[in-house]
């Protein structure tokens, strides 16, 4: 008691002793730091300045980024399931470009130069040991001597005549070797390269924006009530001071809240739903499907009967007079091109009574019709390699069909030209012809059928497949028409804005909202899928069909994929054998072991994560609730 009575005496020991100990352990402290050398000053101010230039280049390039403007303005607009449309194809116009690039840089470009002499050059050289004479035969259909205005612009359309013996496609390219001092720049293996460089490029960038959109699409499929909240309390950017900017985010945030509104009412209304609502739905839903079959199965006949008799008569040229033949020779071009704009209204049409929800819509319209545009070029390509493809003995010499294709990468260059400048001209032509008389018809004319009709819808599964369709022609056809990207840029590049024009002045939004965010990824996915199948049609053309032996820069050998060992028993004998063990089983299948395990690895760890979250969202959930008994105790 006496020594607490003495310390209570002296009232300031408590504080002194406190400063003192708080004075002790801040000089502990100081003492323990360390200072950073200059070394590490150096390397922390070169960090924080180079993420600040990156930050500044971030953020100048999404101000120099195409259609900026344009793009923010349709979304708040006509909201984000229509941006999410011009997005797609601003992303086919850089991808695209990029590919011309490829194309340009590495094939097109020394080709021309060693054709003008800038660098010695030889040409592919033929083995007549091997080959018959008459397979080298190639006499282009250039225009001679007097040539009416009318003959340019078919060549125009159709890739024949003077178009025939340019860059544009691959019977021009003849050079074997472009010589630049000692170095040998091997013209035919970079022409090979580059077709599987565009094609993993490709595949590489849908791949990654497919896993953002996969990302996005894993938030959204969250608790609906999470996403109200972001959207209610989070969606607002407060950095935004102008007036229309502002007015164009409002619209944006109302768009999304009012898809979600109509998921939700549709997901309500599929739960109420009584057992004889859902077989009426059902069986209302197979009668649909069998029709939506039989439509296909009637599209494929008609292509398959339009090309039989296309073949089996453009080629008498004397029966008929010129205009007649032209239609008949390309007859499958106007019949795949109406097929594809009947089929998809058909489609649309039918959708409306099988009651889904609009993104559901979206993704089972576009895979109907994906069935339609892509085993049309399947039809052509099919027919085209039948043609091709020669069992008579005089034929068997060449390996094809060289009396009716002497130079036939070149002809199935020119079908997929043909079916690319026709997919733009019926583009440009709906919009002219159909979208605006309909619009002045609404505006100005007030007969009840008309106005009943109204103004038609802005279709964006139709829409988009109309440039997966054109860009799988793209894939196929850059093979056999090197400059084709430069083509569908261009092309890609205008549709943007008639349909902009278009989606403005001649047409209305969808009445039942999409999220953008689903129908993006599944965008991409349907893109991945024509790419997938383009790679069939370029694998068999490259590594089955005899190469022309009177054009291209592969005429020297049996097929396209034969210039790969041949260059490879050029190299080291090292160097061979381990490209040969690489090649080799015993290589492959341990690989493609490996490869499984680190796949497998992955998905486990990618699962237990999610447990992990999940346990977390309910620990936060059960704290939640403690602390709202506590205060309602206390």
């Amino acid at each position: 008691m006496s020594e607490l009575g003495a310390g209570a005496e002296l009232p300031g020991w408590g504080a002194d002793s406190r400063r003192r100990s708080g004075k002790d352990g801040r000089d502990s402290r100081q003492a323990d730091i360390k200072y950073p050398s200059g070394w590490n000053e150096w390397k922390r101010a070169s960090s924080k300045s180079w993420k600040k230039s990156l930050k500044g280049i971030k953020g100048l390039s999404s101000y120099l980024k195409l259609w900026r403007h344009d793009i923010h303005s349709i979304e708040g607009k006509f909201g984000t399931g229509i941006k999410a449309y011009f997005s797609f194809l601003r992303f086919l116009v850089q991808l695209n470009f990029l590919l011309f690039i490829l194309m340009f840089s590495f094939v097109t470009l020394p080709t021309v130069i060693s054709n003008y002499g800038i660098f010695n050059s030889s040409s592919a050289e033929i083995f007549p040991d091997d080959t018959e004479p008459y397979c080298t035969v190639y006499t282009p259909t250039g225009n001679k001597g007097l040539v009416y205005f009318y003959t340019y612009l078919k060549d125009l359309l159709t890739g024949t005549g003077f178009l025939e013996v340019t860059v544009l496609f691959y019977g021009y390219y003849t050079v074997d070797a472009a010589w630049l001092s000692v170095l040998r720049y091997n013209i035919p293996l970079a022409y090979l390269l580059v077709t599987f460089a565009y094609l993993g490029l490709s595949l590489l960038w849908i791949i990654k924006r497919s896993v953002e959109g996969f990302k996005q699409n894993l938030v959204h499929a969250e608790d609906q009530f999470q996403s109200y909240c972001n959207k209610v309390f989070a969606g607002w950017d407060f950095c935004i001071t102008d007036l229309n900017a502002a007015r164009l985010k409002h619209h944006s945030l109302l768009y999304e809240l009012q898809a979600d509104l109509e998921e939700e009412r549709l997901k309500q209304k599929i739960a109420d739903r009584t057992m004889k609502e859902k077989l009426r739905i059902y069986t209302l839903r197979i009668f649909l499907n069998i029709i939506v079959i039989a439509v296909l199965l009637g599209c494929f006949y008609s292509i398959y009967r339009a090309t039989v008799f296309s073949q089996e008569n453009s080629s008498d040229v004397n029966s008929v007079n010129f205009q007649a033949n032209l239609l008949v020779q390309y007859l499958p071009s106007i019949v795949i091109t109406l097929v594809n704009f009947i089929a998809p209204q058909i489609f649309s049409f039918l959708i409306r009574f099988e009651d889904y929800s609009p993104a559901y819509e979206i993704r089972l319209t576009l895979m109907r019709c994906v069935f339609v545009r892509l085993a049309n070029i399947g039809v052509l390509l099919f027919s085209l390699w039948s043609q091709i493809h020669c069992a008579t003995d005089r034929c068997k010499a060449c390996g094809y069909n060289y009396e009716l294709y002497p130079c036939w990468e070149s002809a199935v260059g020119q079908e997929m030209y043909k079916l690319l400048i026709f997919d733009f001209m019926i583009i440009i032509a709906m919009t002219l012809f159909l979208d605006f008389p309909r619009k002045l018809l609404v505006t100005y004319c007030s007969w009840k059928p008309v106005q009943w009709c109204g103004l038609q819808e802005f279709g964006i599964s139709d829409n988009v497949l109309e440039i997966i369709y054109g860009q799988t022609i793209c894939w196929i056809g850059t093979f056999f028409s090197p400059l084709l990207p430069a083509i569908a840029t261009i092309k890609y590049f205008v549709i943007f804005y008639i349909k902009k024009v278009s989606l403005i002045h001649t047409r209305k939004p969808a009445s039942r909202p999409i999220r953008a965010s689903s129908s993006n990824f599944f965008f991409l996915v349907v893109l991945l899928i024509g790419l997938i199948l383009a790679l069939v049609p370029l694998g068999v053309s490259i590594a089955h069909i005899p190469s022309s032996k009177a054009c291209g820069p592969f005429r020297s050998f049996d097929t396209s994929w034969a210039i790969v060992p041949h260059t490879v028993l050029g190299f080291p004998t090292g160097l061979r054998k381990v490209i040969y063990g690489i090649a080799s089983e015993a290589f492959a299948v341990p690989f493609f072991i490996v490869v499984c395990l680190i796949m497998f690895y992955l998905i486990a760890l990618a699962g237990a994560h999610k447990r992990v979250v999940e346990q977390l969202r309910e620990q936060l959930v059960m704290s939640f609730g403690q602390n709202v008994i506590r205060t309602e105790t206390t």
